[in-house]
């Protein structure tokens, strides 16, 4: 396994909390930072690259003076790119991350060799979503950092693989960083994800149930209530399959069960969640509400800081229960 030189005594967990459009903002990341893990938005949080800016330079200046009062490391943080045509901000937003030198880059439906280079000039790392080994190959061969593997049951853009044959196979090519996304919502399960051959585990559902992430509390009540039979997995509103909670798909007039395809996908319209709508036409992200399968074992809303200390100590309990067991079991056989 293989953990970047510039996590190395950075992380109090291997932990990367997901950027999620609309939820992640900046005291998401930065109380996940100062926690002790990587915390991460993607740049169309913000409505202009102008605004996007001024997150850069407010997380930044607020992990510096937190860094100097406490002496401690913080966790990096991380911007999420979406490299596809549709995207009319991509490049402008790009030269941002590279002005200040954001220390992560995620890039989401596509991998750019010009992108991944110009993040490496800086000293920065490209990490890329796949959701299979072809996709995983194509950004191998782009030269990214890490691999995340989106396994089935995760929210928002979401593959389909199971997660044991998704990352033996991302492990045949691949010998960088991995991680592992899908369904982890307690530390036994950041643990697992290690088993499995990951590097780090790559949470976002969780930490939607947190004060500091940025949805209505109907949302997060709605993560309490929901289980993974909750959980629908379509194209039809975003124009892309993703994962969304039934009720809220219910609640935004549309039946379920009749979940027809779109007919096309314009991301730069997609997420302009300000944009005119026909009426009584509800928005994807907003008013209809992501959540991967993992949300069954979500049972309260807490600040990041103590989510962040009960994964550790999970995390910690699950690793050392399981080298006792291993020693008291297979050590001598």
């Amino acid at each position: 396994m293989s953990l970047p030189c510039a996590f190395e005594g950075r992380l109090r967990l291997p932990v990367v909390q997901a950027p999620m459009f609309l939820a992640s903002g900046v005291q998401l990341v930065i109380e996940n930072c100062k926690a002790g893990i990587i915390g991460t938005f993607p740049s169309l949080n913000q409505r202009t690259s102008e605004g996007f800016e001024t997150w850069l330079i407010e997380i930044k200046k607020a992990l510096h003076q937190w860094e100097s009062v406490s002496g401690k490391k913080a966790a990096p943080f991380g911007v999420n790119l979406i490299v596809h045509k549709s995207n009319p901000r991509l490049q402008q937003d790009l030269a941002l991350c590279i002005k200040h030198e954001v220390p992560l880059v995620i890039t989401s439906l596509g991998a750019a060799a010009e992108l991944v280079d110009r993040v490496h000039a800086y000293g920065g790392l490209v990490f890329h979503d796949v959701i299979n080994a072809r996709h995983g190959k194509k950004a191998a061969e782009a030269g990214v950092d890490g691999l995340i593997a989106v396994a089935n049951g995760a929210g928002g853009h979401a593959g389909t693989t199971n997660p044991i044959p998704l990352i033996a196979e991302i492990r045949e090519f691949f010998d960088k960083t991995v991680l592992l996304s899908g369904c982890i919502s307690n530390g036994n399960e950041v643990a697992a994800a290690q088993l499995l051959g990951a590097d780090l585990a790559y949470m976002g559902t969780r930490f939607l149930a947190t004060t500091e992430a940025n949805v209505v509390s109907e949302y997060k009540q709605m993560l309490l209530d929901s289980a993974s039979k909750d959980i629908v997995y379509t194209p039809k509103i975003s124009g892309v399959n993703a994962s969304f909670m039934r009720q809220s798909i219910i609640d935004a007039g549309i039946d379920p069960n009749d979940l027809t395809p779109k007919e096309y996908l314009d991301f730069g319209a997609e997420l302009d969640v300000d944009a005119a709508k026909p009426s009584g036409e509800k928005n994807a992200w907003l008013d209809i509400w992501s959540a991967g399968q993992g949300v069954g074992s979500i049972h309260n809303v807490q600040p990041c800081a103590d989510l962040v200390a009960q994964l550790a100590k999970e995390y910690e309990q699950a690793m050392e229960a399981q080298y006792k067991h291993y020693k008291l079991h297979f050590a001598h056989a």
